[in-house]
């Protein structure tokens, strides 16, 4: 009988997947929601109407629509070293690992943050922060560990930082409410638009944030959050939140991260909430093959990091995060870092598979291969950031 189920349960995922459109000609058409309109018609002609206006309102759209409302508030927070070797990569670089104690209501959570800064750096470094959906066994700096390459990075005069999401909100779809839900803020829980999986790996990056503000070996204005495929949503929308955040980097984030949902192509919303209930708040299902009336769309997500840095990756084999759609909703959103004088001008069409495009603040790569975060990957990411940096005043 158990067998039976479970092939059952195998048929009615797989005949999901195999629904879900990867035929280009069969896309079809679709409008977005405009950007620069205010919801009472008024036309947004400034980056002070941006950011007064339509920004406050989009980022409620989302709170109310999709991801929860993200909370700012908690009692106290402290750090401790547990572990320091200033001698870590052969004495490249400096590791630590630092406990991050947060208390609400006398209730009390811990993140584990692991940290390597590059020892051959006079200032303070730039860090890339990972928000790791794949266990802390990939914050390993194995040579073999191309999804978290440390000491490439360290070389690249770059810090490199990393927490586990379950420290946070276990990536399952009733266990997700332990840690901080059920201890610091249960309320939530039972609110319609309160916090959920993805926006508390966001806050997770956060209260990391705020540890790298007290070390004077990193530089905490130049905070690069990284995330792949879920971590990737959580990446977007932590830098939406978070003005901290100087640069956010999604890689292959497809439905519900960089990718157009309106866009007939590859995970649609009914399938992600189906799947991954806890990821998002409730109403957001109710939009499942109803994508169009949506009341926002994935640009406007990627807008509202204006006018910071927003770097968005995929690959050629991973279809089902669709590339193209990730493309386009990058370049539908650069009018709003049009208010802020860039003139970033993507390419109309998706460039050529590993050809990077940089177009301050903005940056796509599409590379060969499949649903993985990768070498190739981390080096665009450094690349860009490179970039983004030595226009910003230097990044070292």
């Amino acid at each position: 009988m158990k067998i039976h189920l479970l092939y059952i349960l195998l048929f009615t995922f797989t005949t999901a997947i195999f629904a879900q459109n990867t035929d280009e000609s069969k896309v079809g058409s679709y409008v977005l929601p405009e950007l620069l309109r205010a919801q009472n018609g008024e036309e947004i002609n400034s980056s002070e109407k941006w950011n007064t206006i339509r920004r406050p309102e989009i980022l409620k759209l989302f709170e109310d629509n999709v991801y929860g409302q993200v909370p700012d508030s908690f009692d106290k927070i402290e750090f401790k070293v547990l572990e320091q070797n200033n001698n870590a990569l052969t004495g490249k670089a400096t590791f630590k690992k630092v406990a991050i104690y947060v208390v609400r209501n006398k209730k009390i959570i811990t993140i584990q943050a692991h940290l390597y800064i590059p020892n051959n750096v006079k200032k303070p470094a730039p860090v890339f922060l990972t928000i790791n959906h794949r266990g802390g066994e990939t914050m390993n700096p194995s040579p073999d560990n191309e999804f978290w390459p440390v000491e490439e990075v360290i070389n690249s005069g770059y810090a490199m930082a990393g927490f586990d999401v379950k420290d946070v909100a276990p990536d399952h779809k009733t266990q997700y409410v332990n840690q901080i839900l059920t201890k610091l803020y249960p309320e939530h829980i039972s609110q319609p638009n309160g916090m959920r999986a993805l926006g508390a790996w966001g806050w997770g990056a956060g209260r990391v944030i705020d540890y790298l503000e007290t070390d004077t070996a990193v530089d905490a204005k130049k905070v690069i959050v990284v995330g792949h495929s879920r971590g990737g949503k959580a990446a977007l929308w932590c830098g939406a939140q978070d003005q901290r955040v100087a640069m956010a980097v999604s890689n292959e984030s497809g439905n519900s991260g960089a990718k157009l949902s309106r866009r007939n192509f590859g995970e649609s919303v009914e399938v992600i909430t189906r799947n991954f209930p806890h990821w998002f708040i409730p109403k957001y299902a109710e939009y499942a093959n109803n994508e169009h009336n949506l009341p926002i769309d994935q640009h406007m997500l990627l807008a509202l990091l204006a006018p910071r840095a927003v770097y968005v990756a995929s690959a050629a084999e991973d279809s089902w995060a669709d590339p193209k759609g990730q493309y386009l909703a990058l370049a539908a959103a650069q009018p709003v870092f049009g208010l802020y004088d860039f003139k970033p001008n993507l390419p109309d069409n998706m460039p050529p598979d590993n050809e990077q495009v940089i177009h301050l603040p903005l940056g796509f790569h599409n590379r060969d291969g499949g649903h993985d975060m990768n070498l190739f990957d981390w080096r665009q990411f450094v690349k860009f950031a490179d970039e983004y940096f030595k226009k910003n005043n230097n990044k070292k």
